[in-house]
């Protein structure tokens, strides 16, 4: 006897399982029209038809004729932050560029005299309410990286904020040791990235703050060398690793991520065809951030050429105060469409098993027996409203291991 059957499902909608890739294929759906599931310890137990379920259920759960789909994955997002950047929106409006206002103080070390003072405690009240609304739009697990600390000292605080969160939200979150920011001088980025290998790195492994290491591969930020230094730490302290490269300029550091074996290369809004098909011969995702494109004004990065090279594309909203303020997994999805010219079946598995994948995660996003039954009811019949409709959350209930969500 199961514990839970969920009955008067009008479509269940999952991606299939991994490739070859750590990614599933692109846009391949399984759907099983008039389903049900049924869940044992929060782990999904059968599948399929509702006429071909044989078994009994200690409770059954009619859904009303709703389409299900996978827990959404957001796999990447800055949620933890003080103070706000509506200065940097208002110089944006006037004509100055993303660079130009990190140049003169403002952008990402903005944000760090906001937030470098603040205690775990205070951050956490901060982002909960934003991990609250990624949830509501669909998110089951949701990545949270450090990274507006800056010091030692503050950077480890957003991780245990990070942990405060995840005693307080119904989501499952995935921390990340965030290197964002560097100092100016060739010897105060040197005696930086130092005190990241030999104190930061090191003692974020021993108390098990983050599963991976990211850092910000930009000319205006580290060099691809500085990051080939600081993750190989990561590496070295049994951390995963992960870039963001390829937004603003092509300066290795995609080649550099591939080359590593990085779970994920994220934004890639200059990635060329060649960096895309190197990509695909890899088994590094390419995380996509349409929010990103909108709220700067910037080319998309090229999920199509990506997808047709072969690679495995994963979106995220890379949740921010600076350039995505996006508080919504489904939107993200239906800007990619879009945007970045997915379709609608390569969107959804952009957003469960491959963001999933980009995080080093098997046991979800996907609902096939054996996986955490992590679902998304939605209030359609027709999954692809999903990624359809825009400025209204069309999310009924949100189940995560198999036990529904307050809303």
């Amino acid at each position: 006897m199961s514990e839970l059957l969920l009955t008067g499902i009008s479509q269940v909608v999952t991606p299939f399982g991994h490739g070859p890739k750590r990614g599933a294929a692109m846009g391949q759906l399984r759907i099983i029209p008039e389903a049900a599931v049924a869940v044992d310890a929060g782990v999904i137990s059968w599948i399929g038809p509702e006429r071909e379920w044989r078994g009994s259920a200690e409770s059954v759960i009619d859904l009303g004729g709703h389409a299900v789909v996978p827990g959404l994955v957001d796999p990447h997002t800055h949620a933890v932050w003080a103070g706000d950047r509506l200065a940097d929106f208002e110089a944006r409006s006037t004509g100055a560029t993303y660079e130009e206002i990190l140049a003169a103080g403002g952008g990402i070390w903005h944000t760090i005299r906001e937030t470098a003072e603040k205690s775990s405690e205070e951050m956490a009240a901060l982002a909960l309410p934003r991990i609250e609304a990624l949830q509501r739009s669909g998110a089951t697990t949701i990545e949270v990286k450090s990274g507006y600390g800056y010091t030692l000292e503050a950077e480890l605080r957003m991780l245990e904020a990070v942990r405060l969160l995840q005693e307080r939200t119904q989501s499952r979150l995935v921390p990340t040791l965030l290197i964002h920011i560097c100092p100016e001088g060739l010897a105060e980025r040197e005696t930086y990235r130092e005190m990241v290998c030999k104190e930061l790195i090191p003692e974020v492994a021993r108390r098990r703050l983050a599963s991976a290491v990211d850092i910000f591969v930009e000319h205006h930020a580290w060099s691809a060398e500085d990051a080939r230094i600081v993750l190989a730490c990561a590496q070295a302290a049994g951390l995963s690793i992960k870039l963001h490269t390829e937004q603003f300029q092509q300066v290795g550091g995609l080649e550099l991520g591939v080359k590593m074996g990085a779970l994920s290369v994220d934004h890639l809004e200059v990635c060329s065809v060649e960096q895309c098909g190197l990509v695909a011969r890899s088994k590094t995702i390419a995380t996509i951030l349409p929010g990103v494109s909108l709220h700067l004004g910037l080319a998309a990065a090229p999920g199509r050429k990506l997808i047709d090279a072969g690679a495995a594309v994963a979106i995220g909203t890379d949740l921010n105060p600076g350039s995505s303020p996006l508080f919504s997994a489904a939107a993200a999805m239906g800007l990619a469409v879009r945007l970045n010219g997915l379709t609608a079946p390569e969107a959804l598995t952009a957003c469960t098993v491959n963001a999933a994948a980009a995080l080093g995660l098997a046991n979800v996003g996907r609902l096939e027996v054996g996986m955490q039954a992590d679902l998304v009811v939605l209030e359609s019949s027709d999954w692809r409203d999903l990624p359809y409709t825009l400025g209204q959350n069309i999310v009924r209930e949100i189940w995560v291991a198999g036990r529904k969500q307050a809303a």
